[in-house]
C-alpha cells in the first residue's frame, strides 16, 4: 500500500475518531478562536485575527521566481518540474479585520541583524524555511550568502547581516533512539533538544510523520514511560510527545530572550471529498483555491491536540494558525509536478506558493 492511499485511509480514521482521543480532559477547539487563546503574551494590532480571512487575487505575487532562489529543492520546485498553470501562485491572503502586511526582507534583516533564527521540525518546516530563505534572497540578491547542509541541520546566513535561518529536521520532536530491540520512539525524552539552545526565534512543527506505517514508518517501538509497544492510538501518541516538548520548552527556554513560534497543522489534500469535489479524488489537477473562510470537512484532529498542549504550557508560543487558510489551498501542491518521483504529492507545497504566506505571517506577527 503506498503513502498517499496510508495518509487518506488514517486521515479518515483519525477524523472520525477525533472526539474520541484518549487524552485526558482533551478539549475541541475550532480553529477561528485559536489565535486569540493561544497567543499567551503576544497581542495582535487592533486584535485582528491574522487567520480568518479568505484567498484572493493578487497579480503583484509571487514575491519571487524558482529560477532566482538557489535554495528550493526539487520536491518542492513545481515550475521546474513542469507545472503549466501559474495562477496559484497570485493569490494573496486577505484577513478579514485587518491588512497583512507585505513582507520586506530588508527589514526582516535589519531586524534580525546578528541573530539566529531555527525551524524544527519534519518537510513541513523545510518547506517554511526554504520558502523563508526564497522571500529574503529576493530582498538581497547581491548579499553574500552561505549555505550549508549537514546531517540533521541546514543553514542559510545572510553574511552582510550576520542572519543565520537554520533547519534542524527531526519529524517527531521526541527523540528515536537505537537500541537492541530495534528503533524506539521515546515519547518522554527530548535529548537533541540541546542543538536548539542559544536560538533568538524558535519555530516548530511537527504531525505528519505520526500518520506514518510499514515501510515509511522510522520506528519499530513506542516506549511511553515503563511501557513498550509495538503500535498505540496515533493521536494519543502525538499528544504525549508534544507534552513533552511543551515541558521542555517550558524548562528550557527564555522567552525574554528567544521569541517561540509553532507552526500549526499544515493539511494534506487526498481526498476530493473533503471540499466537496465530485470529479478529483486528490489535489491533482486542482487550479484555484476554495472560496470563502470555510473548509468543508473542518479542522484536522491534531489541531485539537496542538491547541490542548499550547494552552497548557507556561512559556507565550505564537501559534502560526495555518490550518484553514492552507486547507482552502487545494491547488498549491507539487502533485505530479516534483523532482523527486513520488507520484502525486498532496502534502507538501510549490515554492513559490503557500509557505510564503506562512512567512508573511510570521512577519506580520513580528512587526504588527
Amino acid at each position: 500500500m503506498n503513502l498517499c492511499h496510508w495518509y487518506t485511509v488514517l486521515h479518515t480514521l483519525l477524523f472520525v475518531s477525533s472526539t474520541l482521543i484518549a487524552v485526558s480532559g482533551a478539549k475541541i477547539y475550532h480553529n477561528n478562536s485559536t489565535s486569540s487563546r493561544i497567543l499567551r503574551g503576544n497581542k495582535q494590532s487592533g486584535g485582528c485575527n491574522l487567520f480568518q480571512g479568505k484567498w484572493v487575487v493578487d497579480t503583484s505575487y509571487p514575491l519571487y521566481k524558482y529560477s532566482s532562489c538557489p535554495f528550493i529543492d526539487s520536491e518542492f520546485n513545481c515550475q521546474k518540474y513542469g507545472r503549466p498553470d501559474t495562477q496559484y501562485l497570485q493569490f494573496s491572503w486577505k484577513p478579514d479585520s485587518c491588512d497583512l502586511p507585505r513582507f520586506n526582507g530588508v527589514d526582516f534583516l535589519r531586524r534580525w541583524r546578528g541573530k539566529k533564527i531555527m525551524f524544527v521540525g519534519d518537510s513541513l518546516s523545510l518547506n517554511m524555511w526554504e520558502s523563508l530563505a526564497c522571500m529574503i534572497y529576493s530582498s538581497v540578491p547581491n548579499s553574500v550568502t552561505n549555505f550549508v547542509r549537514k546531517d540533521s541541520v541546514s543553514s542559510v546566513t545572510f553574511q552582510d547581516y550576520g542572519v543565520t535561518i537554520m533547519l534542524y529536521r527531526t519529524p517527531y520532536l521526541v527523540d528515536i533512539v537505537r537500541q537492541d530491540n530495534g528503533r524506539v520512539l521515546k515519547l518522554d525524552s527530548i535529548q537533541q533538544g540541546d542543538a536548539w539552545r542559544g536560538m533568538d526565534m524558535l519555530i516548530f512543527n511537527s504531525w505528519h510523520w505520526w500518520l506514518h506505517h510499514g515501510e515509511s514508518q522510522s520506528w519499530d517501538y513506542i516506549q511511553d514511560g515503563s511501557k513498550v509497544l509495538k503500535d498505540m492510538d496515533r493521536l494519543t501518541a502525538f499528544y504525549k510527545g508534544m507534552s513533552t516538548w511543551a515541558r521542555w520548552v517550558d524548562q528550557n527556554v527564555d522567552t525574554a530572550k528567544t521569541k517561540l513560534f509553532f507552526q500549526g497543522i499544515s493539511p494534506t489534500h487526498y481526498q476530493g471529498k473533503e471540499w466537496s469535489s465530485s470529479s478529483n479524488k486528490n489535489c491533482n489537477g486542482e487550479l484555484e483555491p476554495l472560496a470563502g473562510s470555510i473548509y468543508p470537512a473542518g479542522p484536522p484532529p491534531a489541531a485539537a491536540v496542538i491547541n490542548k498542549v499550547l494552552s497548557e504550557m507556561k512559556k507565550a508560543v505564537y501559534l502560526l494558525d495555518i490550518t484553514t487558510l492552507s486547507q482552502l489551498r487545494k491547488d498549491a501542491h507539487p502533485s505530479t509536478y516534483s523532482g523527486d518521483g513520488s507520484g502525486v504529492d498532496c502534502s507538501h507545497w510549490c515554492l513559490p506558493g503557500l509557505p510564503d504566506t506562512w512567512n508573511q505571517l510570521l512577519y506580520a506577527a513580528l512587526v504588527m
